[in-house]
C-alpha cells in the first residue's frame, strides 16, 4: 500500500533551500533547489547548473538523474520532490514519468517569471489536468523561505536570468 504523504516534513524543504543557496555563492544556475526522498531517506539533493551550459540542468532534472543513478532504476514510485518553485512543463513532465509523488513546492512559476526568468506559464495543476497525471501536488510550502531565495538572488546576480 502507497504512503500518502498529507503533512510535508520541513527538514526536506530546508535542503532544497540549501542547495539552492549554492548559486548564491557560486553561480551555475538560478536561485532553485530540489530533494527527492523516500520513506524518511534523501535521495538526492540538486541545485539547478543551467548556466554550466545545459538548458535541461534544472534542479529537479538534476535531482532526478541523481536519484535514479543512485537507485540504479528509472521507476522512482514511492519518492516524494520537494522543490523551491513549481517545476516547469519539462520538469513535471520528468517527475510523472519517474513516477515521484507528491510534488511539494515554495514559489510559483509566475513568482520566477516576476523576477525575470523565462518561464512557461503552464501550471502544474494544468499540467495534471492536460496530460491526465494522478500526480499529487501541494504547493506554496515555505513559500516565505522560497520567496527570499529570489530577493537574495537579485541583491546578488542583479538581472542575471535565463
Amino acid at each position: 500500500m502507497k504512503k500518502i504523504i498529507n503533512h510535508p516534513e520541513e527538514k526536506y524543504m530546508v535542503l532544497a533551500i540549501k542547495k539552492a543557496r549554492e548559486n548564491l555563492r557560486k553561480v551555475d544556475g538560478g536561485p532553485f533547489g530540489a530533494c527527492i526522498v523516500k520513506g524518511s531517506r534523501v535521495i538526492a539533493t540538486a541545485k539547478n547548473t543551467v548556466l554550466i551550459h545545459d538548458a535541461t540542468c534544472h534542479a529537479e532534472i538534476n535531482a532526478v538523474r541523481l536519484a535514479s543513478r543512485k537507485l540504479k532504476t528509472h521507476d522512482l514510485k514511492g519518492c516524494v520532490i520537494y522543490s523551491t518553485t513549481e517545476p516547469c512543463p519539462m520538469c513535471f513532465s520528468a517527475i510523472h514519468w519517474a513516477g515521484i509523488d507528491p510534488i511539494i513546492y515554495g514559489t510559483s512559476i509566475r513568482d520566477a517569471r516576476k523576477l525575470g526568468f523565462n518561464e512557461m506559464i503552464i501550471s502544474n495543476c494544468h499540467m495534471k489536468r492536460l496530460g491526465r497525471s494522478r500526480v499529487k501536488i501541494i504547493r506554496a510550502y515555505l513559500k516565505n523561505d522560497c520567496l527570499k531565495l529570489f530577493d537574495d538572488w537579485k541583491q546578488c546576480h542583479g538581472e542575471i536570468t535565463y
